[in-house]
């Protein structure tokens, strides 16, 4: 069992079935910037892009801009993510990053892409990347490479996430009476989703964009606005890409939902 929840009176007698919401997730903590490999994760900066590989671009050809990458190999392990290969989120630096609302599943203004069997010898891999176009400063700064370290942790769902409701039931607060708001607030601020992370239950600013009949249940990648690495979704906002679990244990990264919100 982990450690004290810290719960408050009220929440003490659902201890147990707020436990039994525990799900992993890899925490991704990004360090100084600094010269990076190729192959090594990171965000912003220049991907990884072996000479025989396209550098992605919208439908009318023009260049996404490279938000991360991140080599499994240098992860904890976490079913059904892969143990090696690096993934790579791309989007577009227009005033929505790409995002169609009408399509979120749409990979014209975002791309995520995988290279299983990873090239370690810069003579095989594009590393002048003079072709690319200059991209708007945010949501990050590609000029910027920040190298990343992971660590293995788990966390309980949170109220903003459609689980909530189907775990702990959609009139869990009323049974509080004049409480409701209060109890809501303690257990928003004990259990947040924020931050950057791959799995794990995602943040919102706003609310859930899928329906809890979703087949898009596992977060691939969250990355959150942070001014220690120039990133900024809008006004403080916050960056979501979703896959089905069986695509995801497949590796098949065509058919991610990608949102972003922020307050």
């Amino acid at each position: 069992m982990t450690s004290n929840l810290n719960l408050p009176k009220e929440l003490r007698a659902f201890e147990e079935t707020i436990r039994s919401t525990a799900k992993p997730y890899i925490k991704i903590i990004p360090q100084k910037n600094t010269e990076t490999s190729w192959w090594q994760s990171k965000i912003g900066g220049r991907p990884y892009l072996p000479k025989d590989a396209e550098y992605p671009t919208d439908l009318e050809g023009n260049q996404l801009l490279f938000l991360a990458q991140i080599n499994f190999e240098e992860t904890p392990s976490l079913p059904p993510f892969p143990d090696e290969g690096i993934l790579q989120f791309f989007v577009f630096d227009d005033p929505f990053y790409g995002l169609n609302l009408n399509d979120p599943f749409s990979q014209d203004g975002f791309r995520v892409v995988y290279y299983r069997d990873l090239i370690e010898d810069d003579t095989q891999l594009i590393t002048n990347f003079s072709f690319l176009r200059e991209f708007l400063p945010d949501p990050i700064n590609t000029k910027v490479s920040f190298p990343l370290q992971f660590r293995f942790e788990e966390e309980f769902v949170p109220v903003v996430d459609f689980n909530f409701e189907k775990l702990l039931g959609p009139d869990f607060f009323y049974q509080f009476g004049e409480k409701e708001w209060e109890i809501w607030e303690d257990y928003n601020q004990l259990f947040r989703s924020a931050g950057h992370k791959l799995g794990g239950y995602a943040h919102f600013t706003q609310e859930d964009p899928r329906d809890d009949q979703s087949l898009y249940s596992q977060l691939l990648f969250q990355l959150d606005s942070d001014e220690k690495i120039n990133c900024s979704w809008g006004d403080l906002g916050i960056v979501n890409f979703f896959i089905d679990p069986q695509d995801l244990l497949a590796r098949d990264f065509s058919k991610v939902f990608y949102n972003w919100d922020c307050p």
